[in-house]
């Protein structure tokens, strides 16, 4: 099932996408989505609903983060080889851990805010893994037992900011750097998580393409090793690393976004995020 949050800031609706992508209106069925939820099966209850009978949501509507509650994002850097090397470093031995500030999160549409002082900004679609109960030094076997289902994450990141002291938190933890969604696919629906095309367009040319056969740590591994240094909680998302064709990473000269950049992204049978990249000071002056 594929669930979504639809409405205004603080007043989303739940709602379900039918196999034609449409929205459909779950609040008859359930009031709130929140992560607090799943490990008491609130996912598994819902997994009977009739998606196409539910009414249609007309229009256009806005969509938030996809549930309620999200701890904590945990993020893998260089998980793609490709990546490393574009990065100028070789692949890691062992999963690169950081984390998301929670207050970077943000709907699959948002403006991406380009922070005060911000001079590389950049982009990378990934994988996002939505825990579904806690765990806590679980094996790599038991690993899907743990998760919930699967989402886009845009792991939007200021490179100067990052590159500066040897702190990769925050460069990567500003507002609206972490784009969440369009919706929460549950794990039954994703045959393989090691068999999906990730893809990333700026301003209409195609910048990322991807496979996420290729990652070094694979989904079950990050599982595994994320739970033994930290409680995983449900809602917790691990953004699993990306594909090369950063703008870090393009040759002759890097490629930075800048105010007025559209960034479009997707994953195979996740949906497609699209962002609007704003200057600090535009986005806090409001409409």
């Amino acid at each position: 099932m594929k669930f979504c949050r639809f409405g205004d800031v603080g007043n989303e609706r739940v709602g379900a996408v039918d196999n034609e992508g449409r929205i459909r209106d779950l609040s008859g069925k359930i009031e709130r989505l929140r992560s607090s939820d799943f490990a008491g099966g609130a996912l598994e209850a819902l997994s009977g609903v009739d998606v196409a009978g539910l009414p249609l949501v007309e229009g256009e509507p806005r969509l938030g983060i996809p549930y309620e509650g999200i701890s904590k994002m945990i993020c893998i850097g260089l998980n793609y080889s490709d990546h490393a090397l574009e990065a100028g470093m070789q692949p890691p031995e062992k999963p690169i851990v950081f984390l998301k500030a929670p207050s970077a999160l943000c709907g699959p549409y948002e403006d991406t805010i380009q922070p005060v002082d911000s001079t590389k900004l950049d982009w990378e679609v990934e994988l996002g893994v939505v825990i579904g109960r806690e765990a806590r030094y679980i094996d790599e076997a038991e690993a899907q037992d743990f998760i919930a289902g699967y989402c886009v994450v845009n792991d939007i990141s200021e490179r100067a900011f990052q590159m500066e002291g040897g702190q990769w938190d925050k460069g990567k933890g500003c507002d609206s750097f972490g784009p969440v969604g369009p919706w929460l696919v549950t794990k039954d629906e994703v045959a393989d998580p090691q068999a999906l095309d990730l893809w990333l367009d700026v301003n209409g040319e195609r910048m990322q393409t991807g496979n996420t056969s290729t990652m070094i740590f694979g989904v079950d591994t990050l599982v595994s090793h994320c739970s033994r240094y930290m409680t995983l909680m449900p809602g917790d998302i691990i953004a699993t690393g990306t594909p090369p064709g950063v703008g870090m990473g393009k040759k002759p000269e890097p490629v930075w976004l800048r105010p007025g950049d559209t960034i479009e992204l997707g994953v195979t049978g996740l949906g497609r995020q699209r962002q609007r990249v704003v200057r600090y000071e535009e986005a806090v002056a409001g409409p």
